[in-house]
């Protein structure tokens, strides 16, 4: 879990540079999506992820999060609108943040 203070460093830096981003439409979170995201973290920290209207036609956005949240076991660092960023620590990578 990680504090306030935190989430605003990791808000901060993910608002400063640029991050992997993922879309999400209609196919929803099916096993290859997580998949997908889940090597993102291999190589970054942070990742954005946009959820397209298409998907939100047939879930509940704050549910798809939730899903994708605990599948990925990471942080949930912001949401704005049909966005949000996630944050997974791996200290293999040699631009580790640091918190």
């Amino acid at each position: 879990m990680l504090s306030t203070k935190n989430r605003a460093k990791l808000k901060k830096i993910a608002h400063s540079t640029e991050l992997v981003k993922i879309n999400i439409g209609k196919g929803l979170l099916d096993e290859q999506v997580v998949k997908n995201i889940n090597n993102c973290f291999n190589t970054h920290e942070l990742v954005k992820i946009s959820f397209l209207k298409s998907s939100l036609e047939e879930e509940n956005r704050e549910e798809l999060i939730l899903d994708l949240v605990s599948a990925l076991r990471c942080e949930l660092i912001q949401k704005i609108g049909n966005t949000i960023i996630l944050y997974k620590e791996n200290k293999k990578l040699k631009d580790h943040i640091v918190l």
